[in-house]
């Protein structure tokens, strides 16, 4: 099958601070922007407008592009402290709601508001704090993504969005991706990562922000995917939560203890320890991509994942733990219905 040697009539085009319209020959000509003072010597196409403020409160839209094309990549970058108060947004075809709903950092990965290397095919965050999406996007009447800012300070973001103007197949799904949080889980409840979807679509990825709130390993539980009418059961249990992000034997490397890693479709890129002061619990990341082996379902997907640990008797303790999740699927639809808005007390890291 050819790919990047095949020429094809598609027209690539990006939109950024340096040319909010993607229109083309329009990149580097402002006049004003965050970086006007430091070319005032220099004039129009040295860096007058590389980035954006976005006031405590406020949604700024990053682009409106008309289809049909398909979003290729997605770089961003702000201040670390902002990844959990920015909420990204993506709307497909005119769709009054998000089909993409996610704070910034749980979307690429990084949902402790801290900098960690995740080097995988769909997401990749390099130093310090460059964020890449590369989650093919299509639509077909256009495409809005926006930015808001639930903080209390105004925050900076660069960005840069690379799509092309193309014909869409007709049997191409729209990307969803979709943010919950269980803080603390409710005792002997598992906390579900998605539900309510309806198909016909695929799963594609599942990010986990885990905080322990106990001693002990804390990953027994399993992921489990009800399809298509699964009710009590479901079709695909998993065995552990380590096993489901490719890991065994609790990620512990003997005498190095929980090891990060990072790898195409899998990792733990990110392991938080107590630092015996004001971090008190320990905190990981975790990422899995189903794109070799995605998850496909008719009528309608849900999904969860238990939080067990080891308690005396060599028995399972449920467990109270903080768990933010990230899932992105595909889908026919443009939008999965209704999303709530989101509470900045609910998205904080403390």
């Amino acid at each position: 099958m050819l790919g990047p040697s095949l020429l094809t009539s598609g027209r690539s085009r990006s939109i950024s601070p340096e040319n909010p319209t993607g229109a083309p020959g329009a990149g580097g000509g402002a006049t004003t922007g965050t970086g006007a003072a430091a070319a005032r010597d220099l004039g129009p196409g040295w860096k007058v407008s590389p980035s954006v403020e976005i006031p405590a409160g406020a949604t700024y839209v990053l682009g409106e592009i008309g289809g049909p094309g398909v979003i290729r990549h997605l770089w961003c970058t702000t201040h670390q402290r902002h990844w959990r108060s920015l909420v990204l947004r993506i709307y497909w075809d005119g769709a009054a709601e998000p089909a993409v709903a996610v704070p910034l950092g749980d979307f690429f990965c990084s949902g402790w508001g801290e900098f960690a290397q995740v080097s995988s095919v769909p997401v990749a965050v390099n130093p310090h704090g460059g964020c890449n999406a590369y989650w093919e996007m299509p639509f077909r009447g256009g495409a809005r993504l926006t930015v808001e800012n639930l903080g209390a300070d105004p925050a900076v973001l660069y960005y840069q969005v690379d799509y092309e103007l193309t014909d869409v197949p007709d049997g191409a799904a729209y990307l969803h991706a979709a943010w919950r949080r269980s803080n603390p889980l409710p005792d002997r409840q598992p906390h579900t990562i998605l539900d309510g979807v309806p198909g016909p679509g695929h799963y594609v990825g599942t990010y986990l922000a885990w905080g322990v709130n106990s001693s002990g390993w804390w990953g027994e539980g399993e992921v489990k995917f009800y399809l298509d009418g699964d009710d009590a059961l479901p079709t695909i249990c998993g065995t552990g939560t380590e096993d489901y992000f490719g890991g065994a034997w609790n990620f512990d490397v003997p005498g190095q203890g929980y090891t990060p890693f990072t790898t195409p479709y899998l990792g733990l890129p990110q392991v938080l320890r107590p630092d015996g002061l004001y971090r008190s619990q320990q905190r990981f990341g975790m990422y899995r991509w189903h794109l070799p082996d995605p998850i496909r379902f008719v009528s309608d997907l849900r999904v969860t994942v238990q939080a067990l640990g080891w308690r005396s008797g060599g028995r399972y303790l449920p467990l109270r733990d903080d768990i933010a999740s990230t899932a992105w699927w595909y889908a026919a639809a443009p939008d999965h219905g209704p999303v709530g808005a989101f509470d900045v007390d609910q998205l904080e890291v403390v």
